[in-house]
């Protein structure tokens, strides 16, 4: 019932004040996140001559991750050791990452003002041609979280190797919102 009431309080400030106020007042990435269950990991420490994130203008280009290790990482090959389903997992846990480092970068997942760019790419077999199902982890993740503000251009590639064997490593690109 409670539900229902503030859907139809939803519903009619969208129909009052137009969709533009509707989509501010329910954009909170960080509240959809406890409403799906997930927390942010941990951010691992850097482990070589680079930075997590780099800021141009309104542009947040943030390196590639792997799953963060508080728990371990998926290593092998897709399509070998490794099926679609787990690297699917896999990506989705590196979507995690990903957002951990853009919170830890921004302060807040409100400050997102859309994610523009993924480049997914899947250590596969050579035989392996999935990788874009497999992308679509993560993809699926920021959908969830950030909305349409979620949906981005992506590339989906597969690799011959990823650094210590792991089986994703996801780019992306976040549009940061004016004046943040």
């Amino acid at each position: 019932m409670f539900r229902y009431v503030c859907a139809t309080v939803l519903t009619l400030t969208c129909l009052i004040h137009g969709s533009t106020a509707c989509a501010e007042v329910t954009y909170d990435p960080e509240a959809r996140l406890a409403e799906l269950k997930l927390t942010l990991p941990p951010l691992d420490p850097i482990i070589g001559n680079f930075v997590r994130a780099v800021r141009t203008g309104n542009l947040l280009f943030l390196t590639g991750h792997g799953e963060c290790r508080d728990k371990g990482f998926l290593s092998g090959k897709v399509g070998g050791t490794v099926t679609t389903e787990q690297a699917y997992a896999s990506a989705r846990r590196v979507g995690l990452c990903l957002l951990a480092t853009v919170k830890g970068e921004l302060g807040d997942l409100k400050k997102v003002k859309r994610v523009v760019k993924v480049f997914g790419m899947v250590n596969a077999a050579p035989d392996f041609t999935d990788t874009p199902k497999v992308i679509n982890g993560c993809s699926d993740l920021f959908v969830a979280v950030f909305g349409d503000r979620g949906r981005h251009a992506r590339s989906a590639v597969g690799m011959s190797s990823l650094p210590s064997g792991m089986s994703v490593e996801i780019e992306m690109v976040v549009e940061v919102v004016d004046g943040q």
